[in-house]
């Protein structure tokens, strides 16, 4: 029997490409909720494919239904975007944990299996060179840091899911992605400043001919791990061959692909020159210096490092990442250079 698998958050980043890899690569039933499709393409028409729009704090009958009739639930509806984190942090806790609590609850009352997003935030500011996922501590700033909602929202909705696991027996996997990147992450052609995480950011910035601002000085280092390793990830958790991803921790990351953010500006308008059209665009392109006080507002605090050990997937599931940084870059802009929604002037 083909595997059914409920998406919630169908139509995000990693839930579109999630769909769209399981259509063409297996034989499983998918089943999809998400506020709008426009993301979703060619998996619309797919007769293995049915889609709702809807919201996961009103579509609650409805998700009830399809947790009862799938074999594995995938939440991924999130506010998952620092400057969100800062600016409106009751909106983040109240869907990124009161939401998706009601959606784990239900998995445990009709015992299905469940393969939840937490977060390499969840490691917060932990000082290993090597982020662990059973021997790595979660270092918070103080409270006035609103910033950390996200990951305490994460890191709580991870402790009840295990629990739910110890006390109840339900199989989960939780999945940490390190700073997952590539075509659909976010619109590079809304240009407002803070409108996208950091990397489309400075692909929007490049293309409107703006600086690219480097928050403290884009000292702070991030792993960028390209979606399609990301989506082979989650296609081995849901396959579960032998029971080995049940009830595991596993970081979802590209050690290899560890850089600074100011090294990430440079090879973002470097891969911008390969493209003639906008040769111009690279030419003129400059960083600046910007402080996180200017750029977030008092309420954030950085993360330093972010390095995920990924031994434990690898030992699992034979998962590694394959695609290196400067490739995911140029992977990226082909497809929205390709994609853009209108000519520049």
């Amino acid at each position: 029997m083909p595997i059914k698998v409920l998406i919630l958050g169908a139509n995000g980043f990693i839930g579109s490409s999630l769909t769209h890899a399981i259509l063409t690569q297996k034989d499983w039933e998918v089943y999809g909720l998400d506020i709008g499709d426009h993301k979703l393409g060619d998996s619309l028409g797919n007769p293995r494919f049915k889609f709702v729009e809807g919201d996961i704090t009103i579509s609650k009958e409805w998700i009830e239904y399809h947790v009862k009739k799938c074999d594995v639930v995938v939440p991924l509806v999130a506010i998952a975007n620092p400057i969100q984190y800062v600016r409106d942090p009751l909106r983040v806790f109240e869907l990124d944990f009161e939401g998706n609590l009601e959606i784990v609850r239900m998995c445990a009352k009709y015992k299905k299996r469940i393969i939840f997003p937490s977060t390499s935030e969840v490691y917060g500011m932990c000082p290993d060179d090597e982020l662990n996922e059973e021997t790595s501590s979660l270092v918070y700033g103080p409270i006035e840091r609103q910033r950390w909602i996200y990951a305490c929202s994460k890191q709580l909705l991870d402790r009840v899911i295990y629990a739910y696991g110890v006390r109840d027996n339900v199989d989960y996997t939780l999945f940490r992605p390190f700073n997952w990147i590539g075509p659909k992450l976010d619109n590079v052609f809304e240009h407002k400043e803070g409108s996208s995480r950091l990397f489309t950011q400075f692909i929007s910035n490049v293309i409107f001919k703006k600086p690219l601002q480097l928050v403290d000085g884009g000292k702070q280092g991030r792993s960028f791990t390209y979606i399609d390793d990301g989506i082979d990830a989650l296609l081995r958790i849901i396959e579960n061959k032998n029971g080995k991803a049940s009830r595991q921790i596993f970081n979802i990351g590209n050690p290899d692909n560890n850089v600074s953010v100011a090294q990430l500006a440079k090879l973002i308008i470097a891969a911008f020159k390969q493209f003639p059209e906008y040769k111009s665009h690279a030419a003129a392109a400059k960083t600046v210096v910007v402080s996180s006080g200017q750029y977030f507002g008092k309420y954030y605090q950085d993360i330093n490092r972010r390095v995920p050990s990924v031994a434990a997937i690898h030992k699992q599931l034979g998962w590694k990442p394959k695609v290196d940084l400067k490739t995911a870059i140029k992977k990226t802009l082909d497809y929205h250079l390709a994609h853009k929604g209108y000519e520049l002037e």
